[in-house]
C-alpha cells in the first residue's frame, strides 16, 4: 500500500517522464529502493537518499515527506534565514544534518 509521500514521489517522478531506473541512476538509488518508496509504507527512508531522490526530482525532502509549508510568506524571519543557510551547504553536511533532525523526531 503506497503511502502519501509515496503517491508524490511517483507523481512527480511520471511528470518529469522518469523511469524507476532512470531516477533510481539520477539519485544514487537503487531501482528496488525507489520502488519500494513508491509502492510500500517503509518505516525510514534513508535521509540521504531521499535528499538525492528529491534533488534529481527537482524538489525539496519537506515536499516529498509532506511538511505543510505553503510558502515562504509563511516562515518566521529566523527560519529563512537558517533555510538560506541550509541551501548553501554541501550535500554530505545537508544529510548529517537531515540525521541529526531524524534523531530528534524520535524522541
Amino acid at each position: 500500500m503506497a503511502t502519501p509521500m509515496g503517491e508524490r514521489l511517483r507523481l512527480l517522478r511520471k511528470e518529469r517522464g522518469l523511469t524507476l531506473d532512470q531516477l533510481a541512476q539520477m539519485s544514487g538509488s537503487s531501482k528496488s529502493y525507489v520502488w519500494e518508496l513508491e509502492n510500500k509504507a517503509p518505516p525510514r527512508p534513508s535521509a540521504e537518499k531521499l535528499s538525492g531522490i528529491a534533488a534529481a526530482l527537482g524538489t525539496t525532502v519537506d515536499f516529498l515527506i509532506g511538511t505543510p509549508i505553503n510558502s515562504e510568506a509563511d516562515l518566521a524571519p529566523e527560519d529563512k534565514v537558517f533555510f538560506r543557510r541550509y541551501v548553501a551547504l554541501d550535500p554530505k553536511t545537508k544529510a548529517k544534518l537531515q540525521k541529526t533532525l531524524d534523531l530528534w523526531d524520535d524522541e
